[in-house]
């Protein structure tokens, strides 16, 4: 027996969809089907009433599934009494999100929480967003940070997770600015501009893709470097290798200090939201204390 088992048999019985469960699992429908079988064959009964649409589970597989939320939420709320309470001594926190996140508005949101973490041990974990929503949904942190767009946005459970919008950014069409002010590149030139993107397993690389595609007024760029991280863009950027859309976040402090420019105005930029998610089950006092600064009541 398998925890996690347990955990694709609450989420298929969420879903009523093997598709859609094995995207919540973040796993593949075929290994997610091998998965529920494997606990078919540890109950020894069926648990799935097969070839039906939407998925019912057999009445064994009801029992089960009373006993596996009870399991589940059991175990994450001894994990968070473990891993919420202290570490030397120390209340804990730890926050999930991307790398460029960590940096800009994270940096600031933790700024302004300092004094509810003054005395806390605070872990910032960065790294994908599938993998961050992973470890949301795995209790491994209390709190994700990650872009919200309608292109990109993460496959969050409302019967699970509660989420808030705690910033607005955009993404903005930068150069490298000559010694004379002008930018090194124009967006409304004849030579197509040298375009440095994000790698294709990145949000933000989705969202740029998709504006110039259905742009009508897109300028011509050629691609002629690819990162999978902003901060390298940037630096790229201001290297003068050529045109990239930098959150803004990101991009402003180089721009007060005139080294970068942005081009192309209000009708190049890509808007989206910055959302802080978490668990709707009862997390560590602290976790609930930054949700009320989050959310405030």
């Amino acid at each position: 027996m398998q925890v996690k088992w347990l955990e694709d048999l609450v989420a298929l019985a969420e879903t009523r969809s093997f598709t859609r469960a094995a995207e919540s699992r973040h796993v593949t429908h075929p290994a997610f089907g091998r998965r529920i079988r494997e606990l078919e064959q540890w109950a020894g009964v069926p648990l799935v009433v097969r070839g039906g649409s939407p998925v019912v589970l057999t009445a064994a597989g009801e029992i089960l599934l009373r006993h596996a939320r009870q399991t589940v939420d059991g175990l994450s709320a001894a994990q968070r009494e473990l891993r919420g309470g202290t570490q030397h001594g120390q209340p804990v926190f730890t926050l999930g999100t991307g790398r460029t996140l960590a940096r800009t508005i994270a940096a600031d949101w933790l700024w302004r929480v300092r004094g509810l973490t003054a005395q806390a041990m605070v872990h910032v974990r960065t790294g994908a967003m599938a993998d961050a929503l992973q470890r949301l949904e795995h209790r491994e942190i209390d709190f994700m940070l990650s872009y919200h767009h309608p292109l990109i946005a993460l496959r969050l459970r409302p019967a699970q997770h509660l989420q808030h919008t705690v910033a607005h950014d955009r993404l903005v069409p930068v150069s490298r600015v000559q010694p004379s002010g002008q930018p090194l590149f124009r967006l409304d030139g004849d030579r197509p501009l040298p375009f440095l993107s994000y790698a294709g397993t990145l949000a933000l690389g989705h969202l740029v893709s998709d504006h110039l595609a259905n742009h009508a007024q897109a300028p011509r760029l050629r691609p002629t470097l690819e990162a999978d991280s902003a901060d390298a863009l940037l630096e790229y950027v201001q290297k003068g290798l050529g045109v990239a859309w930098l959150p803004w976040s990101l991009a402003v402090g180089a721009c007060q200090q005139k080294k970068i420019v942005p081009l192309g105005g209000k009708a190049m930029e890509i808007g989206f939201e910055v959302r802080m998610v978490r668990d709707k089950r009862r997390l560590s006092p602290l976790a609930e204390r930054l949700w009320e600064a989050v959310v405030p009541v």
